[in-house]
């Protein structure tokens, strides 16, 4: 079996080339993203001005932030050509355990997002150790993961319901409070978004990530430690998933047991769309962030444009559908150019 080890170094300028192409396209795609979501929000504030006044958009912030903070962890794990069905569950089990704990007591938001954070990092460790060291399909434990963890937080709740009268005011005024008119949590999801970012493009185990999803077997032979990163991808990914339960609960006050039941699919299609293949090895959080405002809008402008919600799942499916025709029909091309490379430097031999 040929690995790209075993090719000639100038094979790998036509590897670099092939793979330069296939990251403008998804630029591209960024772009196209951007443009779209600027002429629906257009569209939207012609037909209904109070689209975008005041309250509209923080409204439309507020809506996003949470959906984009489950996309950066999600795409994390994409990248590494796995997947990950057990977000929603995971925000539904952090919020009820973080307003369980704060009913009727005087934590502060400190303690609570930990608390979040460490129930999430837990299930994704879980998850994590299941794929990387167990070999157990990720699509596989990641839905087996996602009924557990509801089965678990349905038994615990028991019909319970945390209102906003339980929670601490401290906590609360986290989720509708804000610096100049900002909102907290759009400024909580930028920051992660950027720092995740970051450390995808400048550190070496980021970048390993990448690695993993383009070809498996030649970042094994390159030493990249598969299993770690994984287990670290998901861990990442399910303590984002506990973060997000936690401010969940900052920004509705009131919690029950069935919290963001669908949102799994609906986190996976914000990632794809926005980019990040889902084979793996190609794609931004920036991209998955994009695609998560996206589809936050587009509910929201059927809510304003007083359209059936059941269009919102078909349009959703449909970007879905389309953005991972794109991703094949990419890789295809980029395979094709490779052989190309490949054949012209063996007829020069």
């Amino acid at each position: 079996m040929t690995t790209l080890l075993d090719q000639p170094p100038t094979d790998t300028g036509g590897a670099r080339s092939a793979r330069s192409l296939v990251d403008a396209v998804f630029r591209a795609r960024e772009i196209s993203i951007a443009g779209a979501l600027a002429l629906l929000i257009l569209f939207t504030w012609i037909s209904n001005s109070r689209f975008l006044d005041d309250q509209g958009v923080k409204d439309l912030l507020l809506n996003a932030s949470i959906l984009v903070l489950l996309a950066v962890g999600q795409s994390v794990v994409v990248v590494t050509r796995n997947i990950d069905l057990s977000v929603g569950s995971v925000v539904g089990l952090s919020a009820f355990a973080c307003g369980k704990f704060v009913a009727g007591s005087d934590h502060g938001v400190l303690t609570v997002l930990l608390l979040g954070i460490a129930l999430g990092t837990v299930c994704g460790l879980v998850s994590g150790a299941l794929v990387s060291f167990g070999r157990v399909p990720a699509l596989v434990v990641t839905l087996g993961m996602l009924y557990i963890i509801q089965g678990l937080d349905y038994w615990w709740a028991q019909g319970e319901q945390i209102s906003a009268n339980d929670v601490p005011d401290a906590i609360l005024r986290l989720g509708s409070g804000g610096v100049l008119g900002v909102p907290y949590l759009p400024l909580i999801a930028l920051a992660l978004l950027a720092a995740t970012a970051y450390f995808l493009r400048s550190y070496r185990s980021g970048r390993e990530l990448y690695a993993i999803g383009s070809n498996p077997e030649a970042a094994r032979l390159a030493g990249v430690p598969i299993r770690r990163r994984v287990l670290g991808a998901y861990a990442f990914s399910g303590a984002v998933a506990g973060f997000a339960g936690a401010l969940w609960l900052a920004r509705f006050g009131t919690v029950v047991a069935d919290n963001a039941h669908g949102w799994e699919l609906t986190v996976v299609s914000a990632v794809v769309v926005g980019g990040v293949a889902i084979t793996g090895g190609t794609g931004t959080v920036w991209g998955a962030a994009l695609g998560a405002l996206l589809l936050t809008t587009i509910g929201s402008a059927l809510i304003v444009l007083k359209v059936d919600a059941f269009w919102q799942g078909a349009i959703t499916g449909a970007l879905l559908l389309a953005a991972i025709s794109v991703d094949r029909i990419v890789s295809l091309r980029m395979t094709a150019a490779l052989r190309k490379r490949s054949a012209r430097h063996g007829n020069g031999a």
